[in-house]
This record gives structure tokens, sequence and C-alpha cells, in this order.
């Protein structure tokens, strides 16, 4: 296997905490509907909406506060109170101004890789929020790219990696998501690198590619400078 020389790091959950804000938020979506239905109804019913609205929205805070929107009118029959409603903007708001706090050794991985490896920021999500939480973060200075993407997939990978590095084949992909990080990368013909994270969103849940030799499953991004340099040693 060819010698690594760019690698693409996802953000939300690989680099800072995320989903969890989401999953608090959901939380008490479903407290605020709790007298409409029992929560695992009412999860489905938001997932549903979620699923739906990809295509419209895209990922991120907004579409996820305009499906909890559809779902309060879905499981009220429409009457929905409107104090209820304005509790769910509030709640996205709160989300979208949330502080970003980062991951155990994510920069330390940053800056040991930065300078030997070209190292790519691969993100999806809306554009606003995505650059406000990389501002945030305090490691923007630490890529040598940036690529905000409304959809992860092999052709992105393989597009990406040719334009910031020598093509997918040289490249890995390093991210929580095997839907997203990991399958669409190897499919491009990259190394993929899963470092789950403590909670999945159901709409990101895939099966790992266990016996794909340009699959590896670490348990932290410390492991990443590492395990880099022993697949350059084809190892």
């Amino acid at each position: 296997m060819a010698a690594i020389t760019t690698i693409g790091f996802d953000a939300d959950d690989t680099l800072w905490h995320n989903e969890r804000f989401f999953r608090l938020t959901q939380e008490r979506f479903v407290a605020l509907l709790a007298a409409h239905g029992e929560a695992h109804e009412i999860e489905a019913r938001l997932i549903a909406a979620e699923r739906r609205n990809l295509g419209a929205y895209g990922y991120g805070i907004k579409g996820f506060t305009l499906s909890m929107i559809e779902t309060a009118l879905e499981v009220t029959g429409e009457a929905t109170p409107p104090g209820a409603i304005r509790a769910i903007l509030e709640a996205g708001r709160e989300m979208l101004a949330h502080p970003v706090e980062t991951l155990p050794h994510a920069r330390q991985t940053l800056e040991t890789l930065a300078g030997r490896h070209r190292i790519v920021l691969i993100t999806k999500g809306d554009l606003f929020d995505q650059e406000r939480k990389l501002a945030a973060s305090g490691l923007g200075d630490l890529f040598d790219a940036v690529e905000i993407v409304s959809e992860k997939t092999p052709e992105t990978y393989a597009r990406l990696f040719a334009r910031h590095g020598e093509g997918p084949e040289r490249a890995a992909m390093v991210g929580n998501s095997l839907k997203s990080d990991v399958l669409p990368a190897i499919a491009a013909g990259s190394v993929g690198i899963h470092v789950p994270y403590e909670i999945t969103w159901a709409l990101e849940e895939a099966e790992a590619p266990l016996g794909e030799p340009r699959f590896h499953a670490i348990e932290d991004l410390s492991r990443v400078p590492a395990l880099i340099e022993r697949v350059g040693r084809g190892g």
C-alpha cells in the first residue's frame, strides 16, 4: 500500500463534541410533547422527519430544528401551542450558540501530523455553523484546506483528495461515522480510519467493513499518527 500523503479529518464528533447536544435537545423535545405520545413514538417520528427532509434542508441544526417543528405539528394534529414552537426555536438557537469543546488528543494529533502530511478538514452540514465551530475550536490554522460539503460520497472523496493531494489512493479519511467518513472513502480507494464516538445518530449507522484491508478502527485520535506510519510501511 502506498504511503499516505493526505489525511482528511471529519469535524463533528471526531474533533469536537456535537451529537450529545442534539441528543439533549431531542430529550427536551420529547418531554415537551409527552402529553401527545410515548417517547419512542415521538423519537421515531422525528427520525422519519429528519430522513425525509435531508434532501431539502441538508445536515445540521437548522434542518433538525425544522424537523422538530414538523414533528410537533404531526403529533399534535396541527394544534401545537405557539409556546411549544417558540421553545423549539429557542432550543435550536441555543445549539447554534453552544461553546465548542474539542475531543481528547485532537490538537496534539493534528500538530503531530501537520508538516508531514497535507491535512484537510472534510465536513458536512450548515456552512455558517461549521465555520463557526471551526473558528471556535482553535484548530483552523492546523489545516491545509477546509471543505464543507453537502454530502460525503466516494465521488466527493475522490475529487477532494485529487484537489488537495495525490489522489484517493494516497489518502486516508479519519472520522466517527462509518457511513459518511469510512465506507465512501474506502470506496474511493482511500484508507478509512474509524474513531467511534459515544453516540451515533440513527441516520449514520452502518456495518463495519471487517476484512477490508483499507479499514482500520482505533480507540481515539492519539493513535492516528502511528497508524498512518504503519500503513505507509505496508502494515
